[in-house]
């Protein structure tokens, strides 16, 4: 007893390995032996192989939290010695995964569904990608040497007829217990038979229950009820550890109808779970890590765009414009209060986890936008962090960006919105976007989401101050479900230790500020849903103004609905999903604001006729350059090859006094004009009020 309290926390980690390597051989020797083809024995060694891979996990974290400075004597070569050990059960661990994988897939073949079919391997899912049809016994010639080549070429025949006869099945049983979240789906609970009616592309298939009730099911809660086995598609995809999806806010016995992409995002979602599985097996990402569901409404349509957004919204009759109003008095836009009407501060996260070295993160930064608890209402806005090597848990943002900053880091965001919705909040998702080092496959992940209500019960609003909001992890649509299970794992009952416990869980820093009289009246010249950075809300407020200008002042006939000539309005919200090209439009106003007088300045039809100027000489012509690559989210090689043809632009233009000279140069090179280029056709551009949020 003596010399174990001796021992160091190196040691011990170290002593503990060496005996989860020596379960581990046993094991792949116990899995190798004729008898372990019986579906008891499989079943047996499949349920100690999950159990000693999380202790090689559990022993992993331990050691990678590890200090020097932990240690009761100084130790020769640590760094070394920590590295090996952890080298050594990170192969423990890819062993065990392997061994799950393929002792799962035996199961498959038997017509049975385990837990553990979603442990794949890297090396497993690449191999099932690339050859559908392939049999498990090509993975099992590795453990089953003394197999000779008649049985195999039999075995594989007969797996060939059971895919053949797998479209033919019609009965199935459910794998987990699954709620109607829609109308048109069937609610059952586990061990349920149904009856598939009608196997629909798109993974919800029509079924029949044995009370004749129908609906929709999805085919990931459903295995083969027969020996033939389960549908390929559905056992590849998930098995029957599936997301369980929840609406946070809706009444279970209150189905609504789908009318938005909503659910369609979060069924993509869950469908590339299996690459995220294999992620978390491996110890690349935490459990609570999901598929980022606001990147997945992102990647919807336009409809989550800032771009849509800012467009005028029509009136129910269609006749007018709901939050686009003339005033004659002023001759301008008629300021509109809102409900929500704020500016927060984006300060820092903390104790975010880290991913594993087999993924490498390209960006790091969170989401935001309104939402009920079931539905986003406004445009998703994105802020990028910046994080320090010394201290890569937290990430930190730059509120108030000036000069050549890029404004995708700004911190400072505005939000507003006249939506009545009781339960309205902000939610905020923070995420990485990642690119695999064995596949190069790009995804986003998010890291965890948190969600500020803006009204208490009462309906008095939030009031000004910094919040410290607890991360949770899953989707906006799971509860109960922690970023990294293993925090609370290592929690003591101790009051104090939990304190400490909690000061270890990841959370996000957000302020709300008040505003001031002049921040309130420059919000009130907005669309009335909207949420983006505040460096540059000024050239919004250009773009209303020009907007209103043309659609109320200057249209001769307020019945006629023809294209409108008007470059700025035609081509400024697109500038809005390029965020480079709206610094670089910043940038050259904020110069040429900087030579202004100040008679100048209070004069706003002045500022307007320099910011049209100022429009054309910089980021019209960029726009349709064949020299600007296109824009890609998190590509470092592209945004900086964009930044130096925006840089190169625009100091030419300071050299020859605008943009005249690149424009009428042979050694300029433009795409083929378009008539869309310079008209702006309000009646398609502009939302129904029906539509919005």
């Amino acid at each position: 007893m003596s010399r174990r309290r001796g021992r160091s926390p190196l040691q011990e980690v170290q002593r503990r390995g060496r005996g989860l390597q020596q379960q581990v051989e046993e094991l792949l020797a116990e899995s190798k032996e004729r008898g372990a083809l019986d579906p008891a024995k499989r079943k047996y060694l499949f349920q100690r192989c999950i159990e000693l891979k999380k202790s090689v996990d559990e022993n992993a974290s331990v050691l990678q939290n590890l200090k020097k400075t932990d240690e009761p004597a100084p130790v020769g070569n640590y760094n070394q010695r920590k590295e090996e050990e952890e080298k050594q059960l990170l192969k423990l661990s890819h062993q065990l995964q392997e061994l799950a994988a393929v002792l799962s897939q035996d199961d498959v073949t038997k017509g049975h569904t385990v837990a553990g079919k979603r442990q794949h391997s890297p090396q497993t899912e690449q191999e099932d990608d690339e050859d559908e049809g392939s049999s498990v016994e090509e993975d099992d010639e590795e453990d089953n040497d003394d197999d000779d080549g008649d049985n195999e070429e039999q075995e594989e025949e007969e797996e060939d007829d059971e895919m053949e006869d797998q479209s033919t099945i019609k009965e199935f049983i459910t794998v987990g217990d699954f709620v109607a979240q829609q109308e048109g789906d069937l609610t059952f609970k586990k061990g349920e038979v149904l009856l598939i009616l009608d196997k629909k592309p798109d993974g919800w298939w029509m079924a029949k229950n044995s009370r004749g009730e129908r609906g929709l099911v999805p085919k990931t809660y459903l295995m083969a009820s027969n020996k033939e086995g389960v549908d390929q598609e559905a056992t590849e995809e998930e098995s029957e550890e599936d997301i369980e999806v929840i609406d946070e806010t809706a009444d279970r016995t209150k189905i609504k109808k789908r009318t938005d992409s909503h659910w369609s995002a979060v069924r993509k979602a869950i469908k590339e779970n299996n690459t995220i599985d294999v992620l978390t097996t491996m110890g690349a990402v935490p459990a609570g890590f999901r598929p980022s569901t606001l990147s997945q409404l992102l990647e919807e349509g336009n409809q989550f765009q800032a771009s849509y957004f800012i467009q005028p919204e029509f009136t129910p009759s269609q006749l007018g414009f709901r939050d686009l109003v003339w005033n004659p008095e002023k001759e301008s836009i008629q300021p509109r209060p809102t409900r929500i009407s704020l500016i927060l501060t984006l300060w820092s996260c903390k104790m975010i986890p880290l991913p594993g070295v087999s993924i490498q993160v390209l960006s790091r930064h969170v989401r935001l936008c309104l939402f009920d608890g079931n539905r986003v209402l406004s445009n998703i806005h994105t802020v990028r962090a910046t994080w320090q090597p010394k201290n890569p848990k937290t990430w930190t943002f730059s509120p108030r960006v000036t000069g050549i900053l890029p404004s995708l880091l700004d911190g400072d965001c505005f939000v507003r919105s006249n939506s009545s919705a009781q339960d309205i909040g902000i939610l905020f998702e923070l995420g990485i976007t990642y690119i695999r080092n064995s596949t190069g496959e790009r995804g986003e992940l998010s890291c965890g989401w948190a969600f500020l209500k803006l009204f208490d019960p009462s309906g008095i609003p939030v009031s000004p101050k910094t919040y410290e909001l607890l991360l949770n992890g899953g989707t906006p649509y799971e509860r109960g479900i922690e970023v990294d299970p293993s925090i609370s794992r290592r929690a003591s009952s101790g009051v104090f230790l939990q304190m400490i416990t909690l000061k270890k869980q990841p959370q996000l820093l957000v302020k709300v500020r008040s505003l001031s009289t002049r921040s309130k009246d420059f919000l009130n010249l907005l669309p009335e849903t909207l949420t983006g950075s505040m460096c540059y809300i000024q050239l919004l407020i250009f773009y209303r103004q020009i907007l209103n200008d043309v659609l109320f002042r200057d249209r001769i006939n307020m019945q006629s609905a023809d294209l409108i000539s008007n470059s700025i309005l035609a081509t400024f919200p697109k500038l809005l999903e390029q965020p480079d090209l709206m610094d670089a439009l910043r940038s050259a106003w904020a110069e040429k604001e900087s030579t202004l007088k100040r008679s100048e300045k209070r004069d706003q039809e002045f500022l307007k006729s320099v910011f049209f100027l100022v429009y054309h000489d910089t980021v019209l012509p960029l726009l349709h350059s064949t020299s600007l690559p296109q824009h890609k989210w998190a590509d470092e090689e592209s945004e900086a090859s964009r930044w130096k043809v925006i840089a190169d632009f625009l100091k030419q233009n300071q050299e020859k006094e605008g943009a005249l000279y690149s424009l009428l140069s042979s050694e300029t090179v433009h795409k083929a004009f378009d008539i869309s280029e310079i008209t702006y056709d309000f009646l398609g551009q502009a939302r129904n009020s029906s539509a919005s949020v």
